[in-house]
């Protein structure tokens, strides 16, 4: 039975479980004390010492976020002395900041500037000390680094360590020399970084961004001869809205497109077409894979893992590059997309693919990495020219001066707009399972998969690792091999969940036959390039609004999606598998060093 304790903050006595933090006690009194260090998807620091209250009978100032709160405690967190000495503690970070807050592309949305603020700091308070000549990094596809604005609070090496299991960052050297560093401080690019954007979404600064490309874009966008075409990812649609003042989990798929428009693109089209059209290979080559295994007793690599997560690829390439085999070859949703608009799009519409200018959108900053792959070519040209981030999309928004709130729905033009709801679970951890169970099932028994209302529960929520099974009868003539076989699947989401599946692979005790990994906690909606917050709640919401938008398509399965059966019949002949899509929908793997 849990014990509680009853404790005074400012004057209200509030009870809570034993061993909750101060911090904690605080939040549940609806007491807000100011922090930096702290999120709440890490372990506890107490490095920025900015949460400091007064604990009547102390000598000193406690720091709220490591301190268990005890019984009887009598605490106020805004009293003089209290007030000072975070105004003494934000005022030394300052000193030591790169106070470009007017050009700084965090202004507005950095917690050190909103803490600088509201505590009327100045830089006249200290001397600056900041280090001259501080080289920004970007050296990276994905992310940049900027020492100079960096308060040391750690959340960046403690998110790398502990959500990710990469460790491509740490911290460097002691006292006034301390500093955020890689291996050898050696460039992002040189050292194994995943480029998932999970360090960029928990900086308070901005100290880690994305690599930014939105300036090339307004260029194509004035550019006659070029043809810019532009594709939006799931997770984008629940998302974006936050940029642009909308609490979390607004769905603003209309709304999305129309700025679109607005903003110049010759086309908007949309992602979650080629993630129908993912399904569709992806659920082909798992049923090749039981086939030989079941049926030609072959030695085939089981589970399949799903690699639409570049970020999960690139980590695999690097940590388990001996099970690359077990990875599906299926490219993923954005380069399926990239190679068919300077294929299939561009004959269809009669341009030139040189001409075409491709762009996506999308919660992920390894998507940039992605797209910059050299084997990421197989139209002939680099198949997507350039990668935004939701947070991009949403500065560009601004930018144009368009009043986002006031626009009409419009909807994504078509050939290659048109998805199912099948897709748009892409967005969330879990998603790519249920639609692939939603196809595959269908093709082996000729009925829809047996959840209420197709919905695969099981797949759903944030529990780090997932599983279920489906029991094959009933199976068609073609599929009766497969006859009471208990299909069995996986899900995590998070590089540290993605490292005890692999171990259990490695181990060969892994009873599954397919599993789906995303880099990112949550999947697409919690990817490094979503806005900024993002936590376990805001999270929800956006998962919350996935659901939502499958549950209103009048389409929910890939394999009815009309113009996914529409490309294969005009551009892919022999199916999925076959030997033209087999060339530019799918590709191969790397291994790459460990350190």
């Amino acid at each position: 039975m849990e014990n509680y304790i009853t404790l005074t903050i400012d004057n209200r006595e509030v009870t809570v479980p034993e061993g909750t933090s101060i911090l904690q006690a605080a939040h549940k009194a609806k007491v807000n004390i100011p922090t930096l260090c702290y999120h709440e998807d890490l372990c506890v620091a107490g490095n920025c010492r900015i949460c400091v209250v007064e604990v009547e009978g102390s000598r000193t100032l406690t720091a709220s976020c490591s301190t268990p709160a005890s019984n009887g405690m009598v605490i106020h967190t805004s009293s003089p002395v209290v007030r000072n000495a975070r105004k003494d503690i934000i005022a030394l970070l300052v000193s030591e900041h790169n106070t470009q807050c007017t050009t700084c592309y965090r202004s507005l949305n950095c917690e050190l500037q909103s803490l600088a603020a509201e505590y009327n700091v100045d830089n006249t308070r200290y001397l600056s000390v900041l280090k001259p000549n501080i080289q920004v990094d970007r050296s990276s596809w994905s992310i940049e680094k900027d020492d100079s604005k960096c308060v040391r609070c750690q959340r960046c090496v403690r998110t790398c360590s502990e959500l990710q299991h990469v460790n491509a960052i740490t911290v460097a050297h002691k006292g006034k020399d301390m500093k955020i560093s890689t291996f050898m401080d050696l460039p992002l690019n040189e050292v194994v970084c995943v480029n998932c954007g999970q360090c960029v979404i928990h900086c308070p600064t901005g100290a880690l961004t994305e690599r930014r490309y939105y300036d090339d874009i307004w260029e194509a966008i004035g550019d006659p001869n070029k043809h810019v075409v532009i594709n939006t990812a799931p997770s984008v649609r629940v998302a974006l809205g936050e940029t642009l003042d909308y609490p979390p989990g607004q769905r603003v798929t209309g709304k999305m497109v129309a700025a679109m428009k607005k903003l110049g693109f010759d086309s908007v089209l949309d992602t979650d077409f080629t993630a129908d059209l993912t399904i569709m290979e992806e659920g082909s080559e798992l049923l090749l894979r039981l086939k030989k295994a079941f049926r030609d007793k072959e030695n085939v690599a089981l589970p399949m893992i799903s690699s639409c997560s570049p970020g999960w690829v690139k980590y695999i390439e690097h940590m388990y590059p001996e099970h690359l085999d077990n990875l599906s070859t299926c490219k993923s949703p954005q380069q399926m997309f990239g190679t068919l608009a300077k294929t299939y799009y561009a004959h269809k519409i009669g341009v030139k693919p040189e001409d075409i200018v491709s762009v996506s959108v999308m919660p992920c900053a390894a998507k940039k990495y992605e797209a910059n792959r050299p084997e990421m070519k197989a139209s002939g040209f680099q198949d997507i020219d350039a990668g935004l981030t939701t947070r991009e999309l949403g500065r560009m928004i601004r930018q144009a001066g368009i009043d986002f709130g006031k626009l009409e729905d419009e909807k994504f033009d078509s050939m290659m707009g048109d998805s199912s709801g099948a897709a748009v679970l892409f967005g969330a951890t879990g998603g790519v399972m249920e639609a692939a169970l939603r196809t595959v099932y269908e093709i082996v028994t000729g009925r829809p998969v047996p959840f209420k209302n197709l919905n695969i529960m099981a797949a759903r929520g944030l529990e780090k690792i997932k599983e279920t099974s489906i029991l094959l009868k009933g199976c068609k003539p073609e599929w009766d091999f497969l006859e009471g076989v208990e299909l069995r699947v996986a899900v995590a989401h998070g590089l540290k969940n993605a490292r005890t599946i692999m171990e259990q692979i490695k181990r060969n005790e892994s009873p599954y036959h397919f599993i789906e990994i995303m880099a990112c906690p949550g999947g697409c909606i919690g990817g490094g390039g979503q806005p900024i917050p993002t936590n376990d709640a805001i999270r929800k919401k956006r998962i919350a609004a996935i659901y939502a938008e499958d549950e209103g398509k009048e389409i929910r399965k890939s394999h009815e999606n009309p113009e996914i059966v529409q490309i294969y019949k005009d551009f892919l002949p022999e199916g999925p598998l076959g030997k033209k899509s087999h060339k530019l929908l799918h590709t191969h793997y790397t291994k790459r060093n460990r350190y």
